[in-house]
């Protein structure tokens, strides 16, 4: 019901059209109301400018919503001067139009020039560009995204090739290391382990159910290849929900990093007069069991619709954890599954240009991490997706750790979830299975994949061994940050006569062959994977995600190789450039196989604004279902904006 007042006494006419309207909506826009309105609520609403009013009269477009996610239309802002002005999510900073600065009372507080956002995001990358050091360069990406997110994510999307390394790994690893030294603002929810009862009056502190479709936790014991970071691991947390919204177009007023301190075993961080985070030994057993427990329930309660994204969890801790609440809560562990699926399609996408099949292929996985774990998890799964019986698929994977091949015998210095991938003694008797040459020699490995952190690993010895078998070898070293890999593409290409097919875990630039001609190197970054994954899930509002969802994944993500025919330099996974398409690909297919397996639940909300009873459709058209993604993707731009009165029932708690 919509109801027409007079106009307030003194409004501008420059500012808000002739009369000021109260609306009792049912939804509005992401940006505006981040999640469902009550019939009662009323508030006001004073367009900014012609372009806003025009469009809250339906006079303009955007199209109508499709789901409470759409992400278009105009902005509602509660804020004003001082307050608007240091808001990540509401600031324009120079790019506040005359209208909304006699409006929002910023006059006094800007210079007199209107910016654009091209201009913004050229005069921010001299800035960037006068920075020389990769870490001084993070700090000034981070001070940015604090202070105005559509420019930080504007930049990066136009420079994303050269700022991923810098405000992702390698970079922010060093970042995460130094975070006591280098703390200057907070970002995210800290649970302390000591204080359990906490959690949701902590958690409570961030938000509600409609202001957060997306969290990203973890516990920093085994942070990128730098082990364990204590509290500064909310870093990382942080730098994946940037990632989210740069590849995935989650918005990033409804994310939520979380970092659970449940101390460290990192003796230079506890003894740093410096640090900020817990100083005894990481608490483990049932103390940290029901930690977990609690933190689950409490998310569950509080955000039952949000993704919980696990990251960087020890390798004791992450694959239980993950099969305890799979089936509690909608989430998924990136170092498994997302790892896993990107590699996975990296392995697909190389077996379909050399004409081979996955059920006839053998994988040796040098390092059995919960990296390595996630791999060798998501072969059998796409195995067995595929048509094998899991002890087929197993028969497959080979696994090495620092003891070297796991075998029957080696349950004493194993882990239960290492001797899954356990190899019966008697099949290796008189074989040094310590030496990854020796191995090599024995499996004939069609693929070899590297999570050990061992810089080096992957020797001109081992790599020849494995060329003398497969005259196309697949290689993947995946360690990072960059100087842990376990070799350098140029080495790899260059020992293989230019016949393996290489992906990695760090950027690296293309390698010539003695004609000049260049081989892109992909990079097995998870950034192909899990933002695709996230977003389906997302919207899709699945209540859980399955084995079934990632292998969708995988298959449109190897489907998009550029690979081409008897030609390997395309490389074996899109370019970096494209990955908002490639994306919303991915989430596509997790959306239809979602809708296919029955635990979506997206098709039981209302479309907002549209008859009562009328409830959301997905199209089950992979084109039409990709074209619904898309809608529904934020984009940095700014976008009109509204005066209104703040009512925390419906404006996010993030202003």
């Amino acid at each position: 019901m919509l109801k027409t007042f007079t106009s307030l006494k003194g409004c501008s006419t420059k500012t808000c059209v002739s009369s000021i309207r109260f609306y009792t909506p049912i939804h509005t826009t992401r940006d505006n109301d981040f999640g469902a309105i009550s019939k009662e609520s009323k508030y006001l609403k004073k367009p900014v400018g012609s372009q806003a009013a025009k469009i809250l009269k339906n006079q303009l477009p955007p199209s109508p919503q499709t789901t409470r996610l759409s992400s278009n239309g105009v902005i509602e802002c509660p804020l004003t001067g001082l307050q608007l002005l240091n808001s990540p999510l509401f600031n324009k900073g120079s790019a506040f139009t005359q209208e909304e600065r006699e409006a929002f009372g910023l006059d006094g507080l800007l210079p007199p020039q209107v910016n654009t956002l091209e201009e913004q995001v050229e005069r921010a990358y001299k800035q960037y560009c006068d920075l020389k050091a990769p870490l001084r360069k993070n700090d000034f990406m981070t001070s940015l995204r604090v202070q105005n997110k559509v420019l930080y994510f504007e930049l990066v999307k136009r420079h994303i090739r050269e700022m991923i390394p810098i405000i992702y790994t390698p970079t922010e690893g060093d970042a995460i290391v130094a975070y006591s030294h280098r703390f200057r603002k907070p970002e995210g929810v800290f649970l302390d382990i000591t204080e359990p009862d906490s959690i949701d009056r902590r958690l409570a502190a961030y938000g509600e159910d409609k202001d957060v479709d997306y969290i990203v936790v973890t516990d920093g014991e085994g942070v990128l290849g730098l082990g364990d970071c204590g509290c500064g691991s909310v870093r990382i947390a942080i730098a994946k929900l940037g990632l989210m919204t740069t590849c995935g177009g989650i918005h990033p007023g409804r994310v939520l990093p979380v970092c659970l301190d449940t101390g460290t075993n990192n003796k230079k961080l506890a003894r740093d007069e410096l640090y900020m985070g817990n100083r005894f030994s990481r608490i483990r057993g049932k103390q940290y069991d029901h930690f977990i427990e609690k933190f689950i329930q409490s998310v569950k309660k509080r955000f039952p619709n949000a993704v919980l994204h696990f990251e960087d969890f020890g390798v004791l801790n992450a694959k239980p954890i993950l099969d305890k609440y799979r089936d509690v809560i909608p989430c998924f562990n990136d170092d498994i599954q997302g790892t896993g699926a990107v590699v996975m399609a990296s392995f697909i996408a190389a077996l379909k240009h050399t004409k081979r099949e996955l059920l006839d292929s053998k994988v040796l996985i040098y390092g059995c991490g919960s990296a390595g774990q996630g791999v060798a998890n998501q072969v059998i799964n796409h195995m067995i997706t595929h048509g094998a019986t899991e002890e087929e698929a197993r028969s497959r994977i080979f696994a090495m750790d620092r003891h070297g091949l796991i075998l029957d015998s080696m349950g004493d210095v194993s882990s239960t979830q290492q001797m899954a991938y356990a190899k019966p003694d008697k099949d290796w008797e008189g074989i040094n299975t310590k030496s990854l040459v020796d191995v090599v020699s024995k499996v004939h490995p069609t693929c070899l994949i590297g999570c050990s952190t061992q810089a080096g690993a992957f020797n001109e010895q081992v790599v020849k061994e494995m060329y003398k078998h497969n005259p196309r070898p697949i290689i993947f070293p995946l360690s990072n940050p960059t100087r842990l890999h376990e070799a350098v593409p140029e080495d790899l290409m260059k020992w293989t006569n230019f016949d393996a097919l290489v992906a990695t875990g760090s950027p690296f630039n293309p390698v010539a062959d003695p004609n000049g001609e260049l081989y892109r190197i992909s990079e097995n970054n998870n950034c192909f994977s899990f933002p695709g994954i996230g977003l389906g899930a997302v919207l899709s509002r699945a209540s859980s995600i399955t084995d079934k969802m990632i292998s969708a994944a995988v298959d449109q993500l190897a489907d998009l190789s550029p690979l081409l025919k008897d030609n390997s330099k395309p490389g074996l996974l899109p370019t970096i450039e494209e990955i908002n398409e490639t994306s919303a690909k991915v989430a596509t297919a997790v959306i239809l196989e979602a809708l296919k397996e029955g635990v979506a639940r997206i098709e039981n909300e209302p479309v907002p604004g549209a008859p009562q009873g009328t409830t959301v459709k997905v199209p089950r058209d992979f084109d039409k279902c990709l074209e619904w993604v898309k809608k529904q993707m934020w984009n940095p731009d700014y976008r009109p904006m509204v005066q209104v009165r703040l009512d925390p029932a419906v404006h996010t708690h993030q202003l």
